[in-house]
């Protein structure tokens, strides 16, 4: 039997006439893993929703174990042994893990009515577990379940089918250091047992760490591929984004320190989530937020926008004083956050780009007892801030936002912000899951903020980005606030010990 068991060759795909996949090849051998990378928008998702029956080439040749295969939707891939975990779990929280597991492929009853076999439902779930080493019960609400161990269910649910073929996109953007090392150990035994990997990932250390190929996406084309140790992460960037990149974080001007205060907290506690957190920051200045998950950082961030409580404590923008759960009065303060969930709680997935980016500006730019809408003035005003932000498409009002690639999202949310013209900007992950090109725009959009006045809060799971970018971190832990260290203070080993200090 041939050691090759993927062959893709000749992929093409348009929409709208506009082409995203021009003729591409790749091969995938049984046990190994691949992995793909590639900016956002370079055809990656395209080749794999291909691949996982989500979409259908218009020209080309997929080959599996040998045989020539064009699976029509996710039931046919999965027939075939093809299992894609999205970035996005497609999990049911308010079912069980066995539920979940065999959600299309229940163990029936003997007998003319078709209801599921409960014992045989357990002991199935049960054993797919082990094999992965998740020690919770099949009953279990998935709900109930971290990030990680979710992401084990989904690999649980590829098992069950069979799987030749496992897909993983981007699939530590939401795990802790733990759960991602965890995953890899789960990738390292599904190798040992003859199945295949693709990995999508970002995180360009991880694919040189975890993958025996590497394949480089960039405009639609195959512009590298071959064995691990022909890439350093600097070919890498410079092949997906078609130059060299001499820092990965343009230069800023520190401007003169600033005397004022935009954003002032004081002693704000809530019982189980937050601790007595102050801290001050000013115009013209991004500070950074540091620690590990469950330290409290996005928690800090809601209530500081007025989405969550708080008990005990004072927060003032200037010398107004901001009440708890009012984000209508913290937009009116010139506060504006941009959430670590895009697609959940940042975006409209299936309106238009431009209706994405007027929206919080909805009030401020009507007029009369009515507040009629001007649609053209609205519509001119998105446009400029969507070239400010080089959204990659030129149609915003016809296009929807859940086409875009996961940097144009991030765009258009940073767009929909600044339409309002914010003085203070709090930023939670943002540029998580987005490839290394956009976020370096990401950063240049964050750089002209701060010249202009802006202060921002910078909320971030890697460090290098924080050391990158602020003038400033502070480290929180369980709630309680670890400590703040100056630029020239900036080190890695300190930072991770004032958050891991109990």
């Amino acid at each position: 039997m041939s050691d090759l068991l993927l062959k893709v060759s000749g992929l093409n795909k348009s929409f709208f006439g506009v082409r995203v996949l021009r003729d591409v090849g790749f091969e995938l051998t049984r046990g190994s893993v691949l992995g793909l990378v590639g900016e956002n928008g370079s055809g990656k998702s395209t080749t794999m929703n291909i691949l996982g029956g989500v979409l259908t080439s218009d020209s080309g040749r997929v080959e599996l174990a040998g045989e020539e295969v064009a699976p029509a939707n996710s039931r046919d891939a999965l027939a075939l042994g093809i299992a894609f975990i999205h970035q996005e779990l497609s999990l049911f929280p308010n079912l069980s893990v066995e539920e979940n597991i065999f959600l299309d492929h229940f163990p029936r009853r003997t007998g003319r009515l078709p209801f599921i076999n409960r014992r045989i439902l357990r002991e199935q779930a049960k054993k797919a577990l082990e094999l992965i080493d998740l020690h919770v019960s099949p009953a279990t609400q998935v709900m109930r379940l971290p990030q990680g161990e979710r992401q084990l269910v989904e690999i649980a649910k590829a098992l069950t089918r069979q799987a030749r073929l496992i897909i993983f996109d981007e699939p530590t953007t939401s795990l802790t250091a733990r759960e991602t090392e965890r995953l890899f150990e789960i990738i390292d035994r599904l190798r040992g047992q003859e199945i295949s990997i693709i990995y999508i990932s970002h995180i360009l250390g991880d694919v040189l760490r975890l993958c025996d190929n590497i394949v480089v996406l960039r405009d639609g084309r195959v512009v590298g591929t071959g064995p691990r140790p022909d890439f350093t992460i600097e070919r890498l960037v410079t092949l997906m984004v078609g130059r060299a990149i001499d820092q990965l974080f343009p230069e800023r001007d520190p401007g003169s320190p600033p005397r004022s205060t935009a954003l002032s907290v004081r002693n704000v506690s809530q019982p189980g989530i937050v601790k007595n957190v102050s801290f001050d920051l000013k115009p013209g200045e991004v500070l950074g937020v540091s620690g590990l998950m469950g330290s409290g950082r996005s928690e800090l961030a809601r209530i500081l926008f007025g989405l969550d409580p708080y008990s005990e404590g004072e927060i003032r923008v200037g010398e107004a004083r901001l009440p708890p759960l009012a984000p209508r009065q913290a937009m009116d303060k010139g506060l504006a956050f941009l959430t670590e969930d895009r697609r959940g709680e940042g975006l409209m997935m299936e309106a238009s780009i431009t209706d994405n980016i007027v929206l919080p500006s909805i009030v401020e730019r009507s007029s009369g007892f009515l507040y009629w809408l001007k649609p053209t003035a609205l519509g001119e005003a998105a446009r400029g801030v969507a070239e400010r932000v080089r959204v990659n498409t030129k149609a915003i009002e016809r296009t929807a936002v859940r086409t875009l690639s996961g940097g144009n999202q991030q765009k258009v949310v940073i767009a929909k912000w600044l339409l309002r013209a914010p003085t203070i900007f709090i930023l939670d992950e943002p540029t998580r899951g987005i490839d290394v090109g956009a976020k370096y725009e990401v950063y240049k959009i964050i750089n002209q903020m701060v010249a202009a006045g802006a202060a921002i809060l910078f909320i971030s799971s890697e460090i290098e980005e924080l050391i990158g970018m602020a003038d400033r971190i502070m480290v929180m832990g369980r709630g309680e606030v670890r400590g703040f260290f100056e630029r020239a203070q900036f080190d890695r080993e300190a930072l991770m010990k004032a958050a891991l200090w109990d």
